[in-house]
């Protein structure tokens, strides 16, 4: 896809045009869009204190990937969630975003199906 670029801040009560809602979930051009190929701790709500210092660091860390330069957005075989989210892969130079989460730890795999807790 096409290498795409954006400011993100954190979301607040504003409206959301380039904001990050949390560590695998983050607004651009108005579109929410959900990282497909990973699961981060909960941030609204957390389930418990540690859930919500691990969603703060992952979101603050994809936030700063984002931020870090162009980026391509590709679809996988499910468009949208059943939130109305758009699910899409995020990479740089080939390299998926969601995998620098997972191997910093901040980050689980996620292919479908039932996420397992964090607290």
């Amino acid at each position: 896809g096409k290498a795409v670029s954006a400011r993100f801040t954190i979301c607040g009560r504003a409206k959301r045009v380039n904001c990050m809602v949390d560590g695998d979930t983050f607004w651009m051009n108005r579109t929410k869009i959900r990282i497909a190929d990973i699961d981060t701790p909960e941030t609204h709500p957390p389930r418990c204190k540690a859930e919500a210092r691990a969603g703060q660091r992952a979101t603050l860390r994809m936030q700063a990937l984002l931020n870090a330069g162009p980026f391509t957005l590709t679809r996988i075989k499910r468009d949208v969630d059943k939130y109305g989210r758009k699910l899409r892969l995020v990479q740089r130079d080939g390299r998926s975003l969601g995998d620098t989460l997972v191997r910093e730890g901040l980050a689980r795999r996620y292919g479908g199906g039932k996420r397992s807790p964090w607290c």
